[in-house]
């Protein structure tokens, strides 16, 4: 069953769930989303009394998943457009010549190709190869300090994802979305730690919060430039 409470001028919908339960539960998803499961024959005047009541807490937690939600503008990979790569802006630069390449030249992005259709994927490739490498060479170091908590990554993989930045499975795969390439390191660094906390705190509570301010204490300036840059 679909419905919504009203919060100040903000409108909270929600999905409720009847089960062969004791108490009420609210869950916010990394999608926003958010999940009620509450006792059969709960009057609905008491669940929403009670979502009021969290009303705040939802918010927080949309808001501290919206982090993680790419919002990339679309691009139409034509020459003079701007494109981000480590938190800078580079113009495009397109060269028909063989052979294909795509390479940084100053604050530049020079992409060489006989045919102007294949910019978009050669680009594309191009980010997903440096994403490859730099996410290495950046998680690396991270990974190694986790180690006090006698954590680690099973792996670190690359997946596009459309509503997030990472994920952390619970058999300890971290997977990465590759448009982090466009961001600043420490944005990456921000998200690795994120992550990696979850090998240690699996849910956001306080005790996940403090480990990702011990680690990284500047975390929140980082969640707001990735949140505000990739708008």
């Amino acid at each position: 069953m679909k419905s919504a409470i009203q919060f100040g001028s903000k409108q909270i919908d929600f999905h409720l769930e009847h089960s062969n339960r004791k108490t009420l539960g609210i869950t916010v998803k990394p999608d926003l989303s958010v999940l009620v499961k509450a006792p059969v024959d709960t009057p609905l005047e008491k669940i929403e009394e009670k979502l009021r009541k969290k009303a705040s807490w939802i918010i927080r937690q949309q808001s501290f998943f919206l982090t993680f939600h790419p919002k990339t503008p679309a691009k139409n990979f034509v020459g003079g457009e701007t494109h981000l790569y480590l938190g800078r802006q580079y113009r495009l630069s397109i060269v028909q010549t063989k052979p294909e390449s795509v390479k940084l030249k100053g604050r530049i992005i020079e992409v060489a190709t006989i045919d102007k259709l294949r910019v978009r994927q050669l680009v594309n490739d191009w980010y997903l190869s440096n994403a490859r490498t730099r996410f290495k060479s950046i998680a690396q170091p991270i990974i190694d300090r986790f180690k006090i908590y006698e954590v680690g990554p099973s792996s670190i993989v690359l997946r596009e994802m459309p509503t997030r930045w990472g994920s952390c499975t619970p058999k300890g795969k971290i997977i990465l979305n590759p448009e982090l390439i466009k961001a600043p390191k420490s944005c990456i660094e921000y998200v690795i730690i994120h992550e990696l906390c979850h090998l240690v705190h699996h849910d956001h509570t306080q005790k996940f919060i403090d480990l990702q301010t011990k680690e990284m204490q500047d975390w929140e300036k980082w969640k707001m430039k990735l949140e505000k840059l990739l708008a």
